[in-house]
């Protein structure tokens, strides 16, 4: 049996073009499904888990998709914002807490996510470093976010702007990272996370500047009135929270109707989440209550049908380079008729040929099959975080 393995080696080492090619066309017949069904795997049992983990979600109405995707996976969606208002509905009710959640804007391409203090203890998030968000412009970073970026507690990030050249949109803030939680496998380890203020601030709607006064240079105001002085667009706002401007921040308008891009709702029993699902199912209400279980259900729906179809491909394909196998080998054996002969003239028997052309079939397909295991084993690593990103996106 050695000299059979020894001979079948040298000769597939010497045809190594064809080796190769073989090899290939079954690894890539093999991979797809494999790949196809651990992502299918994956996608199913990482949706159902957050959903499972999120009772209900409220907000404006419109695609019940994309409000479920962006409340548990930070998703950019264009959706209407809700305001503090409808927080307050819910928290008065006496039915829930109700988690806002603030989902508009990024820094360094990740999400930024404005949010209270509840959610950290709802998802259950512990700060591995640092502390929990303290003031005005302060940040936690997941634990994903953390690394890639390198920073630590103590450093700043920059928000992003949302169009560069709009000069009268919002101003990029620089926050200082207070924390780091620690790696909870989930999307949570991919965001930002700022208070709800923090994320006014960024949007526009708060701000800090320079104390306007009478002493404060004409060319920065506007009219004076009395003891009022009202500065004018040149007065510079400040694109960082420290210790000396900290006071100087504040906000223009009622906060009730401040944006909120959605609510995670958390029922105090089975009661109070019948109730609220009655309070919210009326035409009249302005907001939508989904559960996302019944969401991710229906969107499982859909990606087994496109599954189906993806099935029949794989198996339309394996059948084609299998058959194409079977051709390329039937014309080996036609080619390599006179080296069979040369051996049966050497001693060989017609069980050593054979057992020569199976044991070169056989190779291939373990050699085919470590390729599979070792590309599968390398896409396990970081299919969490690209399944995670496509999702996002």
């Amino acid at each position: 049996m050695n000299g059979i393995l020894r001979l079948t080696l040298r000769y597939l080492a010497y045809n190594k073009l064809k080796t190769i090619t073989l090899i290939l066309c079954v690894t890539l017949a093999v991979l797809l499904p494999v790949l196809l069904q651990f992502a299918v795997s994956w996608f199913e049992q990482d949706l159902h888990s957050r959903a499972n983990a999120t009772p209900l979600v409220a907000g404006v109405k419109g695609s019940r998709f994309d409000l479920a995707l962006q409340s548990m996976y930070f998703s950019r969606a264009d959706l209407e914002p809700t305001n503090l208002q409808a927080v307050e509905t819910i928290q008065e009710s006496g039915y829930a807490l109700p988690i806002p959640l603030a989902v508009r804007f990024t820094a360094q391409g990740a999400p930024i996510v404005g949010t209270t203090l509840d959610y950290f203890e709802f998802r259950k998030l512990d700060v591995g470093s640092g502390t929990s968000l303290k003031r005005l412009g302060d940040c936690v970073l997941g634990a994903s976010v953390a690394e890639r970026l390198q920073l630590k507690p103590g450093d700043r990030l920059m928000s992003d702007p949302l169009n560069v050249f709009d000069l009268s949109g919002n101003y990029p803030l620089k926050m200082r990272v207070v924390g780091v939680l620690e790696r909870a496998h989930s999307p949570d380890d991919e965001a930002v996370f700022v208070d709800l203020k923090t994320e006014w601030i960024i949007s526009g709607i708060g701000h800090g500047h320079q104390s306007i006064n009478a002493d404060t240079s004409q060319d920065l105001v506007l009219k004076q009135q009395d003891q009022q002085t009202v500065a004018n667009a040149a007065v510079p706002q400040f694109n960082e929270v420290t210790e000396e401007n900290l006071s100087s921040f504040h906000f223009h308008g009622d906060i009730t109707t401040f944006p909120v891009s959605s609510i995670i709702v958390v029922p105090y029993d089975d009661k109070s989440e019948v109730l609220l699902l009655g309070m919210y199912d009326s035409p009249k209400a302005d907001l939508q209550l989904i559960r996302p279980t019944e969401i991710v259900d229906e969107l499982l729906q859909m990606v087994f049908r496109v599954k189906q179809l993806f099935d029949l491909n794989t198996f339309l394909v394996s059948l084609s380079v299998g058959l194409l196998l079977v051709l390329v080998f039937t014309l080996s054996l036609r080619l390599r008729r006179r080296e069979r002969q040369t051996m049966f003239q050497l001693g060989c028997s017609r069980s050593v040929i054979w057992k020569l052309q199976m044991t070169e079939v056989l190779l291939i397909l373990v050699s085919s099959l470590v390729l599979v295991l070792c590309i599968t084993a390398v896409i396990r690593v970081y299919a969490e975080q690209l399944l995670r990103i496509w999702i996002i996106e």
